[in-house]
């Protein structure tokens, strides 16, 4: 990317910030907030943690949050991480990641990594052998990405994903939606998180970028997708499911929710179909956490 096209998408960026903020404010209320140290000095990573009623070293699932690789929306999977502490013996460490364009791929994916790593080195604290992982669109992508290219098949317990992007290499006017009613993540925001994400110098389908194009057996033993038929990252999230189900050994629940769009759960009233299907969708999760 050259300087002049840096600053026009940082500007840009800053300005979605801006008005996605006046409209989707975060408010978080974890038991705890940690700083883990990340692999660069001099800086770390923030992590809230929702403690679980457990004794002794606990299970535990990594979240990360939605984001097109560049809003600052840590913390607003609150409702999500609660329910999960409240109804599993899991404890839940929602992560923060840097943000593009001013730190492009790999840096938040690195993020992820030393997450995972803070947590693997913490036998006492933690249950080593009931490790999941889980992330919305964006931090959807990274888990996978993490979990399919970074660690050993076996290092964790589930994997949960939420309408994540799998494929970047694909633009989106060329992706539609299950369900003919509008598309919605608009091209121009996609192709924006695109560029602001990917360095001009990686291949777009490495799979530590496009979880797509990963080895299935390189996915952890259970999966969770949950998808939206409103949502033009269905069909490809969908794709991955199919693949990762045909690997031997491999226990894989696809859900697609019904007249939803993506991201559709951060923003739903009780009484309403949405809401039905976030609760449903969250309750998955739940019961592939409590599956030994």
């Amino acid at each position: 990317m050259s300087i002049l096209s840096y600053w026009r998408d940082k500007c840009l960026a800053v300005i979605l910030r801006f008005l996605v903020g006046l409209v989707a404010r975060v408010h978080a209320t974890p038991d705890e907030v940690r700083q883990i140290k990340s692999r660069d000095a001099g800086r770390s990573i923030r992590v809230h943690v929702y403690r679980s009623s457990s004794t002794g070293p606990s299970p535990v699932l990594l979240n990360w949050h939605g984001s097109g690789f560049l809003l600052p929306h840590h913390g607003s999977d609150d409702e999500f991480c609660r329910q999960v502490s409240r109804e599993t013996k899991y404890a839940v460490l929602d992560c923060a990641y840097r943000l593009a364009p001013e730190h492009p791929f790999p840096a938040a994916l690195n993020d992820v990594e030393d997450a995972i790593k803070y947590v693997l080195a913490r036998p006492n604290e933690f249950d080593l052998t009931h490790v999941s992982l889980s992330g919305f669109s964006a931090g959807g992508n990274l888990a996978l990405a993490a979990a399919a290219n970074l660690f050993p098949t076996d290092t964790f317990h589930s994997l949960l994903a939420y309408y994540p992007v799998t494929d970047l290499s694909t633009d989106g006017s060329k992706k539609s939606t299950p369900v003919d009613k509008g598309r919605a993540i608009p091209v121009f925001i996609g192709r924006l998180f695109n560029r602001c994400y990917i360095p001009s110098t990686f291949d777009r389908r490495d799979p530590r970028i496009s979880p797509l194009f990963a080895r299935a057996d390189q996915f952890p033993q259970r999966l969770l997708m949950i998808t939206a038929d409103m949502d033009s990252l269905a069909l490809e999230a969908e794709k991955l499911a199919q693949k990762i189900e045909e690997s031997p050994g491999r226990h894989v629940v696809s859900q697609r929710m019904a007249d939803c769009t993506h991201a559709w759960d951060k923003r739903t009233r009780a009484g309403t179909p949405r809401h039905a299907a976030k609760e449903l969708a969250y309750k998955l999760a739940v019961d592939m956490l409590n599956t030994e």
